[in-house]
């Protein structure tokens, strides 16, 4: 019976360590593409600004406002996500295995924008 219960405890253990690493997957990728929403916004904010200058004008506040709210707030998720990978990758290292880390995956709540926080977008 003992071997049964060892088994057991290992396949257990096993389960939790890829599920940890399923999350872990999960996380630099929903990480990569906040990024790059953030990359795109920050490309349209440049894009709007050049053609302002380029007609001989400034962009206009409005659009100003619109686009770079959209980027500070893919940065803040992102940041967010960074440090939930980054806290699972420590999770794993110190030895507690998958589980710890699983339970911080699920509050991820996709990618949605992280609520407050302020967003100082890169210059």
């Amino acid at each position: 019976m003992a071997l049964w219960n060892k088994l057991k405890e290992e396949l257990d253990s096993a389960g939790k360590m890829a599920q940890g690493a399923l999350d872990e997957g999960k996380v630099r990728l929903d990480s990569f593409r906040t990024r790059q929403l953030a990359d795109k916004a920050a490309e349209a904010l440049g894009y709007a600004v050049y053609r302002a200058r380029a007609a001989g004008r400034e962009l206009d506040t409005e659009t100003y406002s619109r686009l770079s709210s959209t980027l500070g707030l893919h940065e803040i998720e992102a940041t967010r996500l960074e440090s939930q990978l980054s806290d699972m990758l420590s999770t794993r290292k110190s030895g507690r295995g998958g589980a710890a880390a699983s339970d911080s995956a699920g509050t991820s709540g996709g990618t949605s924008p992280a609520s407050g926080g302020d967003a100082t977008p890169p210059v």
